[in-house]
């Protein structure tokens, strides 16, 4: 049996990097589009009696969202000269049709009968990556709602100092792209320098210290005084983009190490590739269902407000860090054997 190379993983964080630059550079885009004010000027039909500015803006983004759905999808679809293969090899429609109910039963079956084959390792892989999702995704849904209404101290269609604050949102997030954008163009050397574990706990753990940032910035906003009756001093907004620039760091080794990692530790059992990613976007979604449906009933638990998710999130990215660091084995470079 021929092992691959070592090579052959690094290539696989490259490849990770590489996608993780690319998402840095749509989510610019994306969040520019999200900070700039006037959309409505240029497109004014969206301006309406019963649709305001903040509407229109907003609407005016869907637009483009739908244009740009559009050029992507006939761009792949064009692009794409795929042949659909079944099992037996056959090209004819029916032939093809008829074993598709098997196929599906075949694929989760071999999804969750992949549990029994797992490493130690892929396990604690998938409970890190669990953690860090507990972690972000708080934060991904919440972060332009805490600076309208903890930062800026506004309401949803009451002033535009919500507004406003979700504009400054917005620029923070662009800026928490193009470090992500960034730091994906060092990925490689990092992680072949500290290993990759090493590094995404590490990650974790400045996280975990970002949102702990995040409370302690409302906790002085509600107690400077401005809340209600002015703008944020300036000092509070650059604290509060900086938290949000800073998080674009540990945002790039999400995107890129855990896939990285799980493909290292599934090629020697065996298994599918697919089957490997499979399981780890089980590692992702559920802890998403998770914080999207109990973040709601936790904040009203402790008096409302984004702080107790937040709170949630940096125990479980620090917790998440901890075990990356003393239980991810570093990946040891293997030589080429040639097939006796």
């Amino acid at each position: 049996m021929r092992t691959l190379p070592s090579k052959d993983h690094r290539r696989t964080r490259v490849a990770n990097a590489y996608f993780s630059l690319f998402m840095a550079i749509g989510n610019i885009l994306g969040y520019a589009t999200g900070a700039y004010s006037g959309w409505y000027k240029v497109f004014p039909f969206t301006l309406t009696p019963a649709c305001n500015i903040s509407c229109a803006n907003l609407k005016s983004a869907f637009f483009l969202d739908i244009g740009f759905i559009v050029v992507t999808t006939y761009i792949s679809i064009m692009s794409a000269h795929e042949v659909p293969i079944s099992s037996s090899g056959a090209t004819h429609v029916g032939e093809a049709a008829g074993e598709s109910g098997s196929t599906e039963e075949a694929f989760m079956w071999e999804l969750f009968g992949t549990f029994k084959y797992f490493s130690s390792a892929v396990w604690t892989i998938l409970s890190v990556t669990a953690l860090t999702w507990v972690g972000w995704f708080p934060f991904l849904l919440f972060d332009t709602d805490w600076m309208g209404r903890e930062i800026y101290g506004g309401e949803p269609n009451e002033g535009l100092n919500y507004d406003n604050g979700v504009r400054m949102g917005a620029v923070g997030l662009l800026l928490n792209s193009v470090v992500l954008g960034i730091t994906s163009l060092f990925m490689e050397r990092l992680c072949r320098n500290r290993g990759p574990g090493f590094v995404w706990g590490i990650s974790n753990i400045i996280m975990a210290i970002c949102f702990v940032a995040m409370l302690v910035l409302t906790f002085v906003a509600s107690n400077v005084g401005y809340l209600g009756r002015d703008l944020p001093p300036n000092f509070v907004v650059m604290a509060a983009l900086s938290i949000f620039t800073i998080l674009g760091f540990p945002l790039a080794i999400t995107y890129s190490v855990p896939y990285a990692l799980i493909s290292t530790h599934i090629q020697s059992l065996g298994l599918g590739q697919g089957l490997s990613m499979g399981v780890l976007n089980l590692a992702i979604v559920i802890p998403q269902m998770v914080v999207s449906v109990g973040s709601g009933p936790w904040d009203q638990l402790f008096g409302g407000g984004n702080s107790p998710a937040f709170a949630v999130g940096a125990v479980a990215g620090l917790v998440g860090g901890l075990i990356a660091v003393i239980a991810i084995p570093r990946p040891t470079s293997q030589k080429p054997r040639s097939q006796v």
